[in-house]
């Protein structure tokens, strides 16, 4: 009998694949006990260090998956890492969680954020900042911390985060992992504990992208629960990539105001070396122009501090949860900055221009894929930084959302894939592509992931091991 391509991997049965351990388990090759006590174990050995989980199930069955603990799960305390709901277990999963669990997925754990997901380092959480696996003297990016570090640190086969102008997107690139924010609309965001409403998207977290794919698959699809995801009950369909033929044909955009001040030189670099891959793998590289970007993160922190300002009046301490003096201070200075941006007198100067704004950005992006099938660049102007570096200045943190908060703004679908290191720490490569074509922005991140090899690069953790 042939021996399965997988039997050199099983000692290390932590850093499989979605996709290989699907197979593994098929052959009997291991049983799911044992699986999941591979993962606890490195988990209660990794996690005292690292602070990723917040809630670890003990007696899981099934592939384990490692849950943002914004994403309500039922019988399963979820705090969205504040004081104010260190007392709440969900009666009721979110639609994304019931739809894991139909596909055999188990939740191992919950893992922590920043404070109700405001937050660009995973240092805002109420129970502790999340430390990066590659290095814990830095942050893991945020607010989807604990959910990429759990990947990097394979203490999980794949986990769930929540991307609003970049959560999922930028802490995957800290953190060497695959990140994808889905099209505004593909999954239903029901179940999730809103930040803003008309930005929020729930998307994995993976080892490669083929298991993003997978992913997207089994959560994707209508819902009546959530008003704004499609309609019609169509499923994502998983379909053959184009590895068979490369990037030939494909036009890449490259945008101007992505290399200009303020991005790092050594990500620079990187990028740009990525970007020559994309051209040896057959893809025309054309230069583009976005000219509103600038306004980006302007616009969204008007915006999104608005939507909230509405969303958190109902943590008031009397229905659920604890009072409002247990929010952490960027949930104050977001709800302060909503409530003044919609007052009488400053409606129209800000959020009234911003919103305007918003609808510029998303058109440049639609213009330009007139012209090119997807844009590239980077995820973040540097790689992941010290802790305790920018926590005390709001405004450097915001700026480090620059890159990924236009896509949010436009609602389109957003990859960061592993491309190289720089000061020895990660960098991703982002690639953007229009609303609701999803399956090529995955198609070009597994064609660009199969023909180098950043993904397979591990975490030294000797430091716990």
């Amino acid at each position: 009998m042939q021996k399965s391509k997988l039997q050199f991997k099983i000692q290390n049965l932590t850093e499989l694949t979605l996709i290989e351990t699907i197979q593994a388990l098929k052959e009997k090759q291991f049983s799911e006990e044992e699986l999941n006590k591979a993962y606890l174990d490195r988990i209660s050995t990794l996690n005292p260090e690292l602070n990723i989980f917040l809630e670890v199930k003990k007696n899981t069955r099934g592939i384990p998956a490692a849950i943002k603990d914004i994403i309500v799960t039922k019988g399963i305390r979820t705090t969205a890492g504040s004081k104010i709901l260190s007392n709440f277990i969900p009666p009721y999963n979110a639609t994304v969680i019931d739809r894991l669990l139909e596909h055999g997925i188990s939740v191992i754990g919950k893992t922590n954020c920043d404070e109700f997901a405001m937050g660009s380092s995973g240092e805002n959480s109420a129970y502790g900042p999340t430390k990066n696996p590659w290095d814990p003297t830095k942050v893991p990016g945020g607010t989807s911390s604990g959910s990429a570090a759990s990947v990097a640190g394979d203490m999980c086969v794949f986990s769930l985060g929540t991307d609003t102008g970049g959560s999922i997107r930028q802490p995957a690139s800290f953190c060497g992992v695959v990140g994808l924010k889905p099209s505004y609309g593909r999954v239903s965001r029901y179940g999730t504990i809103a930040m803003a409403s008309s930005f929020d998207q729930i998307g994995p977290i993976t080892k490669c992208v083929d298991d993003a794919r997978m992913v997207l698959e089994w959560t994707s699809g209508g819902d009546s629960y959530d008003a704004n995801c499609q309609k019609e009950k169509e499923k994502f369909t998983l379909q053959p990539s184009r590895l068979q033929v490369g990037l030939k044909g494909l036009k890449v955009g490259v945008p101007k105001e992505y290399f200009g001040k303020g991005l790092d030189k050594g990500v620079e670099k990187i990028i740009k070396e990525a970007i020559l891959k994309l051209e040896e793998l057959g893809a025309e590289v054309v230069e583009i122009t976005l000219p509103h970007t600038e306004y980006g993160v302007a616009a969204y922190y008007i915006l999104v501090p608005s939507e909230i300002s509405s969303n958190y009046a109902r943590f008031d301490g009397i229905r659920f949860g604890h009072a409002r003096d247990q929010f952490g201070s960027e949930p104050k200075r977001r709800i302060m900055l909503g409530i003044f941006a919609l007052s009488s007198g400053f409606y129209d100067d800000y959020f009234a221009k911003a919103a305007k704004v918003r609808t510029l950005i998303k058109q440049d992006f639609e213009r330009v894929f007139e012209k090119v099938d997807v844009i590239v660049g980077p995820v973040s102007p540097t790689v992941a930084w010290n802790l305790g570096e920018k926590i005390d200045d709001p405004l450097k943190m915001y700026l480090s959302d620059a890159y990924t908060i236009p896509a949010s703004l436009a609602g389109i679908p957003g990859l960061s894939i592993p491309c190289g290191f720089a000061d020895n720490l990660p960098v991703g490569l982002q690639i953007l592509g229009k609303h609701m074509n999803d399956e090529l922005v995955l198609n070009v991140g597994e064609i660009y992931e199969q023909a180098t090899d950043w993904h397979l690069k591990k975490p030294d953790l000797r430091f716990k091991i």
